[in-house]
């Protein structure tokens, strides 16, 4: 038996709009760590505050019955990077503006595709492409999420589930 009044710990996933990347992660990220001590959500550098996620990310999400239909875009406010434990980026791009906008984060703001063996990359935007760009995309994001997951839990982060 856990502790029952330990808060969760706070991933924050960033992209730029909110609508593809970083929803199709957090939505991942919810469905791994249930009973774990984490809980995952997303927005964006430039989001359009209460837009919907992409037909697409919806899509190629449930094909892994992973459901993001509810998700609202939202941008990366303080409240949010002061709440987060840990704040993974899609590109480099989206690490420098975390970092220029909130320069106290600079600690917990880690590229999202820097857990795996390969040398850190970009992850790639399908906004405005097929469907399958779509799945080319969540195909990567599960692979660094779950590289990201062995990080946290050799490293003794994960809570046992019960």
């Amino acid at each position: 038996m856990g502790a029952t009044n330990s808060p969760l710990k706070k991933i924050v996933v960033v992209c730029t709009g909110n609508t593809c990347r970083s929803p199709m992660a957090a939505g991942w990220l919810t469905a791994h760590l249930a009973g774990k001590g984490w809980q995952a959500e997303s927005a964006g550098v430039a989001a359009r505050e209460g837009g919907a996620a992409a037909p697409e990310a919806v899509e190629v999400m449930q094909e892994m019955e992973v459901d993001i239909s509810t998700h609202r875009a939202r941008m990366l406010s303080r409240k949010l990077v002061e709440e987060a434990d840990l704040i993974l980026a899609m590109t480099e791009g989206h690490l420098r503006v975390i970092n220029q906008r909130f320069p106290e984060a600079k600690e917990k703001v880690q590229l999202l595709n820097s857990f795996g063996p390969g040398p850190a990359a970009d992850v790639a935007d399908p906004f405005g492409l097929s469907a399958d760009a779509y799945r080319h995309t969540r195909d990567e994001l599960v692979q660094a999420l779950g590289d990201f997951l062995l990080h946290l839990a050799e490293r003794g982060g994960l809570k046992r589930e019960e």
